[in-house]
Order: C-alpha cells, then structure tokens, then sequence
C-alpha cells in the first residue's frame, strides 16, 4: 500500500501541477516565438500541419517533463 503513502501522494500531486505549468508556459513561448497566430492559423485557415506540429510540440514537452519528474 505504499501508493497510498499520503507523502508520496502530495509529491505526485504537486509535480503534476508543475509539470502542467511548465508544460503551458512552454506552449505560450512556442506560440509567441512561431509567425503569426496559430489560433487563426488552425481554426481560421485550416492549417493542418501546424496544429500537428503543435500536437507533436505538446506530447514532446510532456514527454521530456514526465521523464524528468519520475526520474
């Protein structure tokens, strides 16, 4: 039962919350420092290879913020 371990609890919690912050300050860098807006870009225009190049942008960051938190 050591998952239930309420020190082990708070640590996951909290570095979920962290890694989700840093995962959305990392995504309003990526779209400041991209050309134009990308929220016209998919919606209004249809630009599908940006809003995959934003997905593969998100599931990395997340990616490289798990490792770094699990170890």
């Amino acid at each position: 039962m050591e998952y239930l371990n309420p020190k082990a609890l708070t640590a996951s919690i909290v570095y979920s919350l962290l890694g989700i912050a840093i995962l959305v300050v990392s995504f309003y860098l990526f779209n400041k420092l991209t050309p134009g807006t990308m929220r016209r870009e998919i919606l209004e225009e249809h630009n599908t290879a940006l809003a995959i190049m934003s997905a593969a942008f998100m599931l990395a960051v997340a990616l490289i913020i798990s490792a770094a938190i699990h170890g």
